[in-house]
């Protein structure tokens, strides 16, 4: 029988508590992105959050984001990649091409449509990073 110290239980503790919050949070964003209640985002769902985040992250209101305000959505390889034609910002319609790229990486059953375990990838977590 193995003995674990009061300590091992306390931190074990904490770590279920944040287990149940990553939870918790993931099911609050599929429910965020998945508005007809399904149990999977479509392309369009995924476009329409993307947009809407699009939006509310161009501050000075000209249609195209730069690299500070895209920062903690895509970095600067990925902001180079999404940027053809090199203005140094990227339009809606660049965006959302991003957008559609990511999600069919995340597709790995090609049904068009991400699940919660799609969504849990790295390339489903990559593609969550542009619609919240």
């Amino acid at each position: 029988m193995a003995f674990y110290s009061r300590r091992w239980f306390v931190g074990m503790g904490t770590a279920g508590a944040f287990v149940l919050s990553v939870g918790a949070q993931a099911a609050g964003m599929m429910a965020t992105l998945d508005p007809d209640h399904d149990g999977t985002v479509s392309l369009d769902e995924a476009k329409d959050a993307a947009s809407k985040l699009f939006d509310s992250l161009d501050t000075d209101h000209d249609g195209t984001l730069d690299i500070a305000e895209l920062k903690g959505h895509v970095g600067a390889v990925t902001f180079r990649k999404a940027d053809p034609d090199n203005d140094k910002t990227i339009s809606k319609e660049e965006y959302l091409a991003l957008v559609e790229m990511r999600f069919k990486a995340a597709d790995k059953d090609n049904d068009g449509t991400l699940d919660a375990k799609e969504l849990k990838t790295r390339r489903g977590k990559s593609l969550l990073k542009l619609l919240h």
